[in-house]
């Protein structure tokens, strides 16, 4: 039995496919299109879906999409009535995409797959519930699903059991914690729905001062429920997010060629220790009315890492499980195993253990685009070649693109299009920074330590944590050793990898440790600012010679960037995969 999920229309469309309730491919359409955050109808994605399943659309079993259509367009409709006249122009701008595409989405899955059969439309939040519950170690385990907004939901609480979800509150638009942050997001001169993570970043650079004027416009129950006092904000009818009376009490927007300043930073800080303080309050009461030990997390705010990393203290959850694709992308893999799971009844027969679930292209393939473009390479006799040499060149502080197996699904590089650099070099934050990432300094670069390693440098409340979705302090005796992981508040948003998950990765982690004694490297996303992660060999030789990169290892073969000629990587004479 296929089945295929999909999710698209508003951020991070994606599609995902079973095979008898096997996760077996998934993946964001922006890989593909090459548009970071891409909206579009994930055809791209999908086609890749099922091709890994060697299957045609009209084969598919059934096909499930990430939210019901008719139900957004119906808060939508109330939202703009609600404050007209002054919504019309959203209204107007936003009708045409419901015209031709939103309302639409069985005639355009037929069209665009070839399937003929019935789409089945999961709830919003039920398939961000499903995409953290299903493919969990829990049997039985509390649920919490936090981002922008569903359909009306933008927060829900409930208890996964067996097969079966039950999502037993909820917080309906316009109350949103997601929104909430990205209205800051929005003031600070950041783009919404994309640099959500820089403020993450930013706030530990300043102080917490503006705590009680965030206690102005929202107010937050005993029971960890909250509510917005809208007239602080003009999202639900505008465009735009913060109103006339945000800034009135926040001061001027930052605009994204203002220095950031220490009152921006503050604002960062405040509303960081607000989202924990509701975040904690939400768990507290999920754990007092299901008396469960487990939590499993969903939606884009559950990519908060800093909140992330204290859970285990600042509540009684004793293990915790976070979707890798928590955002919008995740919700396609989550429709799908509902699907499966829920309404069909299937056993559970898959737990998710690791996220390499993208395109794969073989030594072939990555050999004949190299000599079809005349690209100067070498190629490792074996592995262990290849992991001495990666490690060797790391440790002379070269800047590495690692292009290997499986695309990681979710936002992170995870091993496989990652680029890695040495952590224990105190300027290695600047080079990425200057050669290839040209992004805000105040922004930190993560660590990846092998997993029995991880305990010795960072003060983890886990085992491990191999999806990049935790911040931990890195140990005080450590932080001079890797200081270019190690944020200004002392943390690192870390990885931890074992040689079963993915054996190339950790044998250079090795290697490396051989020579310096720190198994510890930096792994920041292979991409350049402004583009989504690397999927095809084309993309990251394109990304090596369109920055400064030094080498890029792919497979078994070995580039160097100084040996190829610079006016060849954006040529239009260069072939693509």
């Amino acid at each position: 039995m296929y089945i295929l999920g999909i999710s698209c229309y508003y951020h991070d469309s994606a599609a995902a496919i079973l095979k008898d309730g096997i996760i077996i491919a998934a993946a964001e359409e922006e890989r593909f299109t090459r548009k970071k955050h891409d909206t579009s109808f994930p055809l791209n994605a999908i086609n890749y879906c099922l091709k890994e399943a060697g299957i045609m659309g009209k084969q598919l079993d059934h096909i499930a999409f990430y939210e019901k259509p008719i139900l957004k367009f119906e808060r939508l409709m109330a939202q703009h009535f609600q404050a007209w006249p002054k919504s019309f122009p959203s209204f107007h701008k936003a009708m045409p995409s419901w015209m031709v595409e939103k309302l639409r989405v069985p005639k355009t899955i037929a069209k665009k797959t070839g399937y003929k059969g019935d789409v089945l439309f999961i709830e919003h939040h039920l398939a961000h519930a499903a995409s953290a519950f299903l493919p969990s170690p829990f049997e039985k385990a509390a649920i919490l699903t936090v981002d922008g907004v569903g359909e009306w939901s933008t927060t829900t609480l409930g208890v996964g059991d067996g097969n079966d979800i039950h999502l037993t509150k909820e917080i309906k638009f316009p109350h949103s914690l997601g929104l909430l942050y990205s209205t800051v997001t929005a003031f600070l001169g950041f783009t919404v729905n994309n640099s959500e993570y820089k403020v993450m970043g930013l706030a530990p650079y300043g102080k917490p001062k503006h705590v009680d004027k965030f206690r102005k416009l929202i107010r937050i129950a005993k029971d960890g429920s909250y509510a917005l006092d809208m007239s602080y904000f003009v999202y639900h009818y505008k465009m735009t997010m913060p109103g006339p009376k945000f800034i009135e009490l926040f001061g001027k927007p930052r605009k994204p060629s203002d220095p950031m300043t220490h009152h921006y930073e503050d604002i960062a800080s405040s509303l960081q220790v607000i989202t924990e303080e509701i975040i904690f309050g939400l768990l507290n009461y999920l754990h007092q009315e299901t008396k469960l030990d487990n939590l499993c997390m969903a939606g884009g705010v559950a990519l908060n890492t800093v909140a992330n990393g204290k859970i285990l203290d600042k509540t009684p959850f004793k293990k915790i499980w976070i979707q890798p694709a928590a955002s919008d992308a995740g919700t396609s893999l989550g429709a799908a195993i509902y699907t499966y799971n829920t309404i069909l009844g299937k056993k559970r027969v898959y737990k998710q253990t690791h996220a390499y679930l993208g395109p794969e292209y073989s030594t072939t393939e990555i050999e004949d685009y190299l000599k079809a473009n005349s690209i100067i390479y070498s190629t490792f006799k074996t592995d262990k070649e290849m992991m001495d040499t990666t490690a060797k060149l790391i440790a002379e502080d070269n800047v590495i693109g690692w292009f290997q197996g499986r695309m990681e699904w979710g936002p992170r590089a995870l091993g496989s299009r990652s680029i890695l650099s040495n952590a224990s070099n105190p300027d290695m934050k600047e080079i990425l920074n200057l050669k290839v990432k040209h992004r805000e300094k105040f922004r930190p670069f993560a660590p990846v330590v092998t997993v029995e390693d991880a305990n010795d440098w960072f003060e983890m409340k886990r085992d491990e944590v191999p999806y990049m979705l935790f911040i931990f302090p890195v140990r005080k005796e450590k932080r001079k050793i890797i200081p270019s992981v190690t944020h200004v508040d002392g943390s690192g948003r870390m990885q931890t990898i074992s040689k079963e998950q993915n054996p190339r990765y950790y044998g250079v982690i090795k290697a490396f440790e051989k020579i310096t004694k720190v198994p510890v490297l930096i792994n920041t996303s292979f991409n350049i600012r402004g583009e989504p992660i690397v999927c095809t060999p084309h993309d990251a030789y394109r990304c090596m010679m369109g920055t400064g990169i030094d080498y890029l290892v792919m497979d078994r073969f070995l580039i160097k960037r100084d040996d190829n000629p610079k006016d060849m990587w954006d040529s239009e004479a260069l072939a693509t995969d």
